[in-house]
This record gives structure tokens, C-alpha cells and sequence, in this order.
């Protein structure tokens, strides 16, 4: 992966008390019972805003003192759009998660589908016209700026994709990198009233995890980032500069 860079002048380093142990692989993320200082909610969500002089809105699930997932999508892309300007499913989006089964803390960005068919009591998810899902799809060609996003990320710097049905999802790494239409083939054939969507993201074992100080944790996060950010703005209407 690329050099780590500085966070920001917003949220000086010798300010962070993060620890590597509010990663934990059994529980999710901690959140709970911390001061902001040590909240990676709050300490990515400033470094982003600095970084990118942009307003981001913190998304998640999960409940209590632990998440099992969290994102920020861009406030100005969710603006724009006509019908989902009040909901952030239909937002591309920089994301970071435990996968409490594989034993792995994933980090990067994320673009939902959600459903096509959803249950009635969740309207929401509903897969609608204005949703980034749609720009996706459109520009996973052959000769597009996304593949060559997508194969630098993977073959080049160690991320891994994820795409289609959540429950049984295709992976895609640098020993398998995709065909374009393999690819978008997966997305769309995702049942419709099955959550889907599309990860790029990298992946740290525990040991990787353990082996770093809360603050090499967060600028390795922010260096993440950054490396998708590229393929990330081909996804949206909003550009992050």
C-alpha cells in the first residue's frame, strides 16, 4: 500500500488516543464510553472534513459500545440527488468494518445497491433511480478509468474487491483479478430482494492490527482513503478534491 500520510492539521497526532485495541476481532468496533479523543468516529470524520474540505455524514451499524460497521458519505453527492437527498444507502461511501468471521479489519469504499425488492417495512433500501449503484454499472467497461482504478488498487497495492448478493458475495483479489463484464455480471445478477453492493477495500489481520499504535491506525485508514478516492469520484456526481 502507499505511504502513510499525515491526518491533519485538524486533528494533530499527539492528539489521538485511539488504540489499536478498540479494533477488536470478537466484538466489532468500539465506539462506547470513550472521550472524542479516542473516537475513531469522531477523529476520521475531522480528518476527512480537513483533508477534503467537504462535510461528510457518519453512517453505521450496530448498536452500544460496539459497531460492526461504519461510513461516511459526502454530503454535497447526497445532496444532489433528486429523490434520495434525505438518505445516504444511495451514497458511495468511505467505509471501515470488522468481519468478526474471517478475523479481518476492512477498509475503504463502499457503494450499496440495496434492494430491489425490499420487506415492507423498510421502504428505504429500495433500490431508486438517483442511487450511485447506477453510475457504477455504467462504467465498469473494459477500457474504462475504473479498471484501471480497480487493477492498480488490487494487483498493485494489495486491496481486494467484494461485489453482488452480501450474503454470498464474490471475491476478487490480485490473483483473480476480474474481466470488467465478469464483474458488473455479478453485481446485477444479485437477487432482488437480496442486499447487494460493491467493496473495494484493504484488508489487516489481527496480527497487522496489533502491531500498530492508534495513530499509525488512523493515517493508515486516511492513506486508504486517499488510494480510493479515484475510483471512489468516478461513482459519484460530487467530485472530493
Amino acid at each position: 500500500m502507499a505511504r502513510k500520510k499525515n491526518i491533519s492539521q485538524a486533528f494533530p497526532r499527539s492528539l489521538i488516543r485511539f488504540q489499536n485495541e478498540f479494533l477488536d476481532f470478537q466484538k466489532g468496533i468500539r465506539v462506547g464510553h470513550l472521550d472524542d479523543h479516542q473516537r475513531i468516529t469522531r477523529i476520521l470524520k475531522l480528518a476527512l472534513e480537513a483533508r477534503y474540505q467537504e462535510e461528510f455524514v457518519t453512517e453505521r451499524f450496530g448498536r452500544g459500545v460496539y459497531w460492526q460497521w461504519i461510513g461516511f458519505a459526502s454530503r454535497s453527492n447526497r445532496a444532489l440527488k433528486p429523490i434520495s437527498s434525505k438518505i445516504s444507502f444511495g451514497c458511495s461511501k468511505f467505509f471501515l468494518t470488522i468481519d468478526t468471521e474471517d478475523k479481518l479489519f476492512k477498509c475503504g469504499f463502499s457503494v450499496e445497491r440495496g434492494m430491489i425488492i425490499p420487506p415492507p417495512e423498510f421502504p428505504q433500501i429500495r433500490l431508486m433511480p438517483d442511487w450511485d449503484w447506477h453510475q457504477l454499472l455504467a462504467i465498469l467497461e473494459q477500457e474504462s478509468p475504473m479498471r484501471k482504478e480497480l487493477k492498480r488498487l488490487v494487483t498493485r497495492e494489495g486491496f481486494v474487491i467484494e461485489a453482488g448478493n452480501w450474503d454470498i458475495r464474490r471475491k476478487f483479489d490480485r490473483k483473480n483479478f476480474p474481466d470488467m463484464a465478469e464483474l458488473k455480471k455479478a453485481l446485477e445478477e444479485a437477487p432482488p430482494a437480496a442486499w447487494a453492493g460493491f467493496q473495494v477495500y484493504y484488508p489487516m489481520d489481527e496480527k497487522a492490527v496489533r502491531s500498530c499504535a492508534g495513530a499509525d491506525l488512523i493515517e493508515a485508514m486516511m492513506a486508504v482513503f486517499n488510494e480510493v478516492t479515484p475510483a471512489m469520484n468516478l461513482c459519484m456526481r460530487f467530485q472530493l478534491k
